[in-house]
């Protein structure tokens, strides 16, 4: 009878089979945008908005990076301060000033945050407001960090995606600034658990309900985004930019006429880089633990859940070949051994994409115990009071946020 350690590793091997074959081919990062963008007959306008918050560090390389797109078509920016403390208006103004870009730039300063809202999306909602007001015949709302810098041809390529293929919602993942050790060993992940959870296939498929963007570089209908109760709707979102997909997605699978009936889509890029470096693992570890409880639904039995797969898939098959010495089935340390190969075959894709070695999709299952233990740590902030913290704000959850109104 065979022991518990093979049929352990034998079960982390066949669902790294289905990973591999059958969940959306999501690791081989194949969805990306044409390199020479095609030209249209007639170039619609855009507004970006760019929420800002104590940005001036980067404010001058990412703001920049959108002021100066060679976009043939209108294009107006709106930066929405959220009371910055560094001078992010300023440093701003002068890019723009420098750039000879003053004119196409409008500073908003957002008021103060309301109860409900987390800071990012009531900055949006401060700068597309005054977007409505001044350039009501936009077409489009491009929608970026202050924090990501551009290649020159984004926005063609953004716009021509949605145009010939008819998205209302068209999102790149940028390439995440990746250079220390600590982000060098857990960014790559990052993105291939993004991977995993969110198929890119199966997001860009307008029939299946899978729905996922990156809020870093979202373009976006301007229809569609008013037919989806704009930024409004997912106020309280803490992963706002999957929230917003999920209600654009929801127009093309429910028919409305503002949906350009093409759903959305998400891709990979190097064309848009993140420029701001992560505070070693901390900062990594903040990241995470701000939305990963939000992801299980603020859920007991999900985090159960998710901790004990985690350690099924990644920690069993490595443990069976790293322990063969103590444990000496032959057995399990080849089964452990052949799911350990395939998660690395799987990774590897994201790991070329951040110019790694190869042998660093080897490192999966030590990324995968770090994630692991941010994600009880997003937990445990949660059952604390201090889920959601971000640039020195901490968001209500929606059950403290209904128990403090039951308390007023």
């Amino acid at each position: 009878m065979p022991s518990m350690l093979v049929l352990a590793t034998g079960l982390s091997l066949l669902i790294w089979l289905y990973l591999a074959v059958f969940h959306g081919r999501f690791w081989r990062g194949t969805e990306r945008l044409a390199q020479t963008p095609p030209a249209l007959a007639d170039w619609p306008g855009v507004v970006a908005v760019v929420p800002a918050r104590d940005e001036a560090d980067v404010i001058a390389r990412g703001l920049g990076s959108i002021l100066t797109q060679d976009y043939p078509g209108r294009l107006k920016v709106f930066l929405a301060d959220d009371h910055s403390s560094d001078g992010t208006a300023q440093a701003a103004r002068e890019t723009a000033a420098r750039l000879d870009r003053s004119a196409s730039l409008s500073i908003v300063p957002a008021r103060d945050l309301p109860p409900g809202w987390t800071g990012k999306l009531w900055a949006l909602s401060e700068g597309l407001n005054q977007a409505r007001h001044s350039e009501r015949d936009a077409d489009y709302v491009w929608l970026s960090d202050a924090d990501i810098e551009y290649d020159p041809d984004t926005l063609r390529k953004l716009v021509a995606k949605a145009e010939l293929e008819r998205r209302d919602l068209v999102s790149l993942m940028a390439k995440l600034f990746c250079q220390s050790p600590w982000e060098r060993l857990l960014i790559p992940p990052f993105i291939y658990f993004f991977q995993m959870l969110y198929p890119f296939p199966w997001s860009n498929d307008p029939a299946r309900r899978t729905a996922a963007a990156a809020g870093g570089c979202m373009l976006v209908r301007a229809a569609a985004l008013r037919a989806a109760g704009g930024v409004e709707a997912i106020k309280g979102a803490l992963i706002d930019d999957c929230a917003l997909a999920r209600r654009i997605k929801d127009l093309t699978l429910g028919g409305d006429p503002a949906g350009a009936g093409g759903g959305i889509w998400l891709g990979l890029t190097a064309g848009a880089r993140g420029i701001r470096p992560y505070k070693g693992l901390e900062g990594i570890w903040s990241m995470v633990a701000r939305t990963a409880y939000t992801q299980l639904r603020y859920r007991p039995a999900f985090l159960v859940g998710t901790l004990a797969g985690m350690a099924l898939i990644y920690l069993v098959p490595t443990l069976g070949v790293l322990l063969y010495p103590s444990h000496g089935d032959a057995a399990a340390a080849l089964l452990g051994a052949a799911a350990w190969m395939l998660m690395a075959v799987t990774a590897w894709p994201v790991f070329r994409l951040y110019g790694q070695a190869p042998w660093r999709a080897l490192t999966l299952p030590a990324a995968a115990i770090l994630y692991g233990a941010m994600t009880f740590d997003s937990a445990r902030r949660h059952w604390l009071g201090r889920g959601g913290a971000w640039k020195g704000r901490v968001s209500e959850t929606p059950g403290a946020l209904a128990r403090r109104r039951r308390d007023l």
